[in-house]
């Protein structure tokens, strides 16, 4: 039990104590996103932690789209959200909600504080208002209208209401304090005119609450008891209990807690970049495999049970930290690695001719599927007289310890024959065109009955039945070695972050299908596109190498 509530972290702590106290009954949380973009891999934390955590106490948990902002969202982005958080494995069941839904209980409660005398309609502009509020050092200015009468301000409020000022011209603010040294509670505004149509109620509404006073009555509405959010609301918690409180509808409200967000290194997760990114046709969409939404991170090829995987391992603090993008890699492979089914693909394709194997004749070859998952069984591959292996595999005069192909070495073609090289044909530029050796034809499956080693292993495709494929490879859309912004405040961009080639493959893989996972040897872990792959014609995106730089 001690090492059990050591392992806990400190929102558990604070759950617990909530509940031996008798704060609360129950646990209830949600996943509020707004729908102005693509989830990110850095929401996937939030998503996880609040939904395991109504899991961990046998509670509830809502997803709730916070669409308060109708110039920035779109039901594109509120479709993809969704499908992201499926994925993710985060049932919401029956419990889908909207906080334009909450739009009249908003009013009402903006309308209870204006009667409380604790809101007023104010005049000043934007910029007026940011002149007034002042700094952390000095306290902010009284807004002149700030002394309506009650009278006054309902009358300005329902005028707002019924469209009757433009945008900009009037908003309603909060009346707390001036001078409070909490810059968020010198008079916040809670509601301005926006002429938009909202996404889900159209025109029937030209006011629109903020943020800070829409999300604390959405929690209390629906009854969340823990309001899990992100490190930078912190400093807005007295302003979400100020409203809760002073609104004074709700019996039991919710609490906030703050955590840690999730940074990855040297990657890009900001709307307006991947925005720009997007219409620069730099990237092909918010889900291009070069990107860390989650669209674009399930295209690549990584899977839920990775991501979790991930999050688990950052763990849930009160300090922000980065994390190495290496981790990440480090959990897909660690869920591949007994997954995905091993085949041979050259990526950069050299012939190879074996002189002695008879002319026109084909075998097939055994080879296990994956070596550390005997239960995904084996498979045949056709073997004959003409081979594709990477071109690296062969060098005329290599350094030393290559253990590959040379002249006059002797290697191992995998799950097949020893063979060795004894010549190589150029085209008049003098690039090698092709590899001749011979074959031992005593050594089929990759053993000499005489007991001879070979230092070398090489993976190949049969050159008849190999399907040509197009193949995507990818680093960081970020150059590393000069951080993520310029100093112009532009993206210091990759220009090798993508690189497509033809590959010849087994043929087995030409059945692939969207999201099919695959080891190909010596080269990754890839998955067939789910976009650009048709029937017997799939596209890879390669989702990681095999080589890792995470030390765990």
């Amino acid at each position: 039990m001690e090492n059990e509530a050591i392992s806990r972290n400190f929102i558990e702590n604070m759950i617990d104590k909530d509940l031996a106290e008798g704060v609360y009954t129950t646990v209830h949380t949600r996943f509020p996103p707004e729908p102005n973009g693509y989830l990110h891999i850095g929401h996937a934390k939030s998503i996880l932690l609040n939904y395991g955590l109504a899991k961990e106490y046998k509670g509830k948990f809502n997803m709730r789209f916070d669409d308060t902002n109708p110039t920035k969202e779109k039901t594109e982005f509120v479709e993809s959200i969704m499908e992201d958080i499926r994925w993710l494995g985060a049932d919401w069941e029956d419990r889908l909600f909207y906080a334009s839904d909450y739009f009249p209980q908003m009013y009402e409660a903006a309308v209870a504080l204006i009667k409380k005398g604790k809101a007023y309609v104010c005049d000043l502009t934007a910029e007026q208002i940011r002149e007034f509020r002042g700094t952390l050092t000095e306290p902010g200015k009284e807004s002149p209208y700030r002394n309506r009468s009650i009278e006054e301000n309902l009358t300005l409020f329902e005028e707002m209401k019924a469209g009757k000022y433009a945008d900009g011209t009037k908003v309603l603010r909060a009346k707390i304090d001036m001078a409070s040294p909490n810059m968020n509670m010198r008079d916040p505004v809670i509601y301005r005119v926006a002429h938009v149509p909202h996404h889900r109620t159209g025109d029937s509404w030209c006011i629109y609450p903020m943020y800070d006073f829409a999300h604390p009555l959405e929690d209390a509405i629906e009854g969340i008891t823990h309001s899990i959010c992100t490190l930078e609301f912190e400093d807005h918690r007295p302003l979400y209990d100020w409203v809760v409180h002073e609104v004074g509808m709700f019996e039991n409200p919710p609490r906030q807690i703050e955590f840690a967000k999730l940074y990855l290194t040297n990657v890009v997760t900001g709307k307006r970049y991947i925005k720009k990114l997007v219409e620069d046709k730099i990237v092909d969409g918010w889900d291009d495999p070069r990107l860390v939404s989650i669209a674009a991170l399930r295209r690549r090829g990584f899977t839920p049970e990775s991501i979790r995987m991930f999050v688990d391992l950052v763990g849930v603090s009160k300090g922000n930290s980065s994390v190495d993008y290496a981790m990440l890699e480090y959990c897909i492979r660690e869920d591949l690695k007994t997954k995905a089914p091993r085949y041979m693909a050259v990526l950069d394709p050299l012939k190879v001719v074996i002189d002695n194997y008879p002319e026109g004749q084909t075998e097939y070859l055994d080879a296990p599927n994956n070596m550390e998952n005997e239960e995904l069984g084996v498979r045949q591959i056709p073997f004959g007289r003409e081979l594709y292996i990477e071109r690296e595999d062969f060098m005329v005069e290599p350094p030393k310890k290559y253990k590959r192909l040379y002249p006059g070495a002797e290697v191992r073609l995998m799950n097949a024959y020893y063979v060795t090289c004894t010549s190589w044909d150029t085209d008049a530029d003098g690039t090698i065109t092709a590899v001749h050796v011979t074959y031992d034809p005593q050594t089929r499956g990759g053993s000499a009955p005489d007991g001879r080693k070979v230092k070398g292993t090489i993976h190949w495709v049969e050159v008849s039945q190999a399907k040509a494929v197009k193949v995507r490879l990818y680093e960081n859309i970020i150059d590393e070695s000069k951080g993520v912004y310029n100093e112009d405040g532009s993206l210091n961009l990759n220009p090798n972050s993508l690189t497509e080639c033809l590959a010849y493959v087994e043929p087995a893989l030409a059945a692939a299908h969207a999201y099919d996972r695959f080891q190909f040897v010596r080269n990754g872990f890839f998955c067939a596109d789910f976009r650009d792959s048709q029937e017997g014609e799939p596209v890879f995106n390669r989702i990681v190498s095999l080589k890792s730089s995470f030390k765990l």
